[in-house]
């Protein structure tokens, strides 16, 4: 069962602004990325569904972090609503899809978790939305439009909120320009938890690259905040 209300995923998710995504088959080389993160300050993370056994090791970092209150983890790349089911019933907080699925959507809903499909137009996000999705995965953020996409919506679709994944990269000018756009949050993978930092056992990279873009969130929520008055 999910350790975290929707309400208390929703809300942290679109305060902090990050979602690292990441998988890895080692527990002890996931326990310190999700370690890492943490320290870095980010708090909502997504473990993918991309290899044979992932819910098994899954299952163990719920376990090992059970007594840690800063980590709400989630699953990612779930396609079908009985991937969603057991990963629920192993713990996760939300479940992160590159696709939409009304059966995972409905499936979450009974038991009160976060769902956040990947959306590529309006009407998927209209439908999304009309299923209970509070968030929106932008996916992939890049080819579909970017930013100006984000702009696009803002103003017929305001209430929408969209978290792009794809795209995103480890880079000031490009967190600005997503932020300023309007979207509510952003997920990021291998240009955030490299595989040459993780190879060489570099966690303390993560964690300065995770300071880095919270901080560049922050400056660009103060600057959209300011073209608003």
């Amino acid at each position: 069962m999910a350790k975290f209300s929707r309400l208390t995923v929703l809300n942290t998710m679109l305060d902090v602004g990050l979602v690292p995504l990441f998988y890895h088959e080692d527990i002890e080389i996931a326990t310190k990325i999700i370690q890492a993160c943490l320290n870095g300050g980010t708090r909502c993370l997504e473990f993918t569904n991309r290899g044979d056994g992932a819910h098994l090791v899954f299952e163990q970092l719920v376990s090992c972090f059970k007594d840690d209150p800063r980590l709400i983890l989630g699953a990612g790349t779930v396609v079908d609503a009985g991937t969603a089911i057991l990963y629920m019933q192993l713990g996760a907080n939300f479940i992160v899809g590159p696709t939409l699925n009304d059966e995972i959507a409905y499936a979450c809903n009974r038991r009160k978790v976060t769902y956040i499909p990947g959306c590529g137009n309006v009407n998927d996000i209209s439908h999304a939305e009309t299923l209970g999705v509070e968030i929106c995965k932008f996916f992939p953020g890049d080819s579909m439009g970017g930013p100006n996409f984000v702009r696009s919506i803002s103003g017929p679709m305001p209430w929408s909120n969209l978290m792009p994944t794809g795209g995103v990269a480890f880079k000031e000018e490009n967190i600005r320009e997503w932020f300023l756009a309007g979207v509510a949050c952003v997920g990021i993978g291998s240009n955030l938890i490299t595989k040459e930092a993780v190879a060489n056992g570099n966690f303390e990279d993560t964690t300065i690259k995770v300071k880095r873009v919270l901080s560049w969130i922050s400056s660009a929520r103060q600057e959209r905040a300011a073209n608003k008055k």
